[in-house]
Parts: C-alpha cells; sequence; structure tokens
C-alpha cells in the first residue's frame, strides 16, 4: 500500500536512538525529508552520516528540548532546509521517574513544554501544508497507573489531553493531531536494556504482565507513527493509539 507519504518532509525530536531513530528510518524508508534533534554531538553526527549514506535526505541537530529558544530556533531552520513542514513528531522524554520536585519539573520541562513549544513553532509552516499531521509520543503510564506514576506518568497523560485538545481546534485547518501510547520497549541501551541488567527483578515482573511474553520493538512503535502520519488516515485525528501488546487492562471508550 502506497502511503502517499514521499516528498513530505518532518520534524522528529530525539532522532538518534530507540523509538526515534525508528521513526526516522521508517519515515525516510517511505520517501520523506526528515530534520531530527538529539541531546548529544555526536550521536547526531553518526546518525545523519548513516541516514545519508543510505540514501535518506535527513538533516540533524544537537540541542537541548528544554531550551525554548533553541527549540524554536531549530524548528525554523529545519523548515527552511526541507522546504518546510508537514510532519511533526515530538518524541522526547526525561524519563523523569520519580517523586521529587526535580522529577516533576524536568516532566514538565522535557516532556510537556517541549511538545507545546514544538508544535507552536511549527504551526506556520504546518498551516501551509496540504497534508499536516502532528504526532506525540506518550506513554501507556499515561493511561493507568504503574511503577512510573509519579511524575512521568500525569505528564504523559497530559500529552494526550493537550493533542487531542489540538485535534479539535485545529481540524477546520486540515491538521490533525494524535497520540501514539507505547508500551514497554526494548531497545540496546534503553531504559528497559538498563533494568535488565541492573534490576532483574523489576524487569521480570514488567516483562510477566504483558500477554504476549515480550517487549515491543522500537520499529512497531515507529510503524504507528508513520501509519498516523500518512495522508491515508486523513479522517483520524483526536486518538490515542496505543502499541503496547495488550499490556494495558484499560478500556478505551
Amino acid at each position: 500500500m502506497d502511503l502517499q507519504l514521499a516528498g513530505l518532509r518532518a520534524l522528529v525530536t530525539g532522532g538518534t536512538k530507540g523509538i526515534g531513530r525508528a521513526i526516522v528510518e521508517s519515515l525516510t524508508a517511505e520517501g520523506v525529508a526528515v530534520a531530527f534533534c538529539a541531546r548529544n554531538e555526536g550521536d547526531v553526527k553518526a546518525a545523519v552520516e548513516e541516514h545519508t549514506a543510505s540514501g535518506a535526505k535527513v538533516t540533524g541537530r544537537a540541542l537541548d528540548v528544554a531550551d525554548g529558544p533553541a527549540l524554536a530556533s531549530w524548528v525554523e531552520d529545519a523548515a527552511q532546509e526541507l522546504g518546510g513542514l508537514d510532519i511533526v513528531v515530538c518524541n522526547v522524554s526525561a524519563l523523569a521517574i520519580g517523586p521529587t520536585e526535580d522529577h516533576w519539573r524536568s516532566s514538565f520541562d522535557v516532556d510537556m513544554m517541549h511538545t507545546v513549544r514544538t508544535v507552536n513553532a511549527a504551526m506556520p509552516h504546518l498551516e501551509r501544508s496540504e497534508s499536516a499531521s502532528i504526532i506525540t509520543v506518550s506513554s501507556v503510564s499515561g493511561r493507568e497507573i504503574d511503577f512510573a506514576a509519579p511524575a512521568y506518568g500525569p505528564m504523559k497523560a497530559a500529552i494526550v489531553h493537550y493533542t487531542q485538545s489540538l485535534a479539535f481546534e485545529l481540524a477546520g485547518k486540515g491538521i490533525r493531531a494524535n497520540t501514539v501510547s507505547p508500551g514497554n520497549t526494548f531497545f540496546p541501551g534503553g531504559v528497559w536494556n538498563q533494568v535488565q541488567d541492573n534490576n532483574t527483578e523489576l524487569f521480570s515482573q514488567a516483562l510477566a504482565l504483558n500477554p504476549t511474553g515480550r517487549m515491543g520493538k522500537p520499529e512497531e512503535i515507529a510503524y504507528a507513527v508513520t501509519m498516523l502520519a500518512s495522508p491515508c488516515a486523513s479522517f483520524i485525528t483526536g486518538t490515542n493509539l496505543v502499541a503496547d501488546g495488550a499490556l494495558t487492562r484499560g478500556v478505551q471508550l
């Protein structure tokens, strides 16, 4: 099936590792030109070189997404480099799991406000697109109370609420807004790889919760993002697509 993505232009925050990296790979495989960012300059440079060598059209920048002016500047520069923006994917998370004020502040500044600021900076360009799509990456921790309750879970829930409000507000402009909420996703060097190495009891408990008997793969989450970004999904907006292998028990009504 042709997803009608070829020739479109996308922005992805957190594009060098795990889910973000898989999203960049999935979009470029469909012919999308992608601008991505990440915190580590070496990782960004290496990723740009690897994608370019495979024939993908990409651009990358190292920045801290909690720095509002730097983030807005990158969004504008990326739009100029790509000749516009059609797709915006807000993927970065601080993974600040804990009850302290620092955890709450980090979750708010990185998870929530980076999403808001990215969308705000991209909006003038999305308004000129004929295939505009915003996709935010939340988590199943935003749907139910789990070990990541404070402060990670509440901010992930807030992202879903924010995205659905965008869908309602922007529908008349032809701009779609959806969320993807991944379940536990395993990749080398990722958080669950670290848990496996350092907290085998927690890893075993988490694995046992999923009836599939495994955790997700980054490319499986990236597929959900790519599908929602596609113009073929033109009547899908305001949804929270849970990609968790039946991990969660809540019913979406």
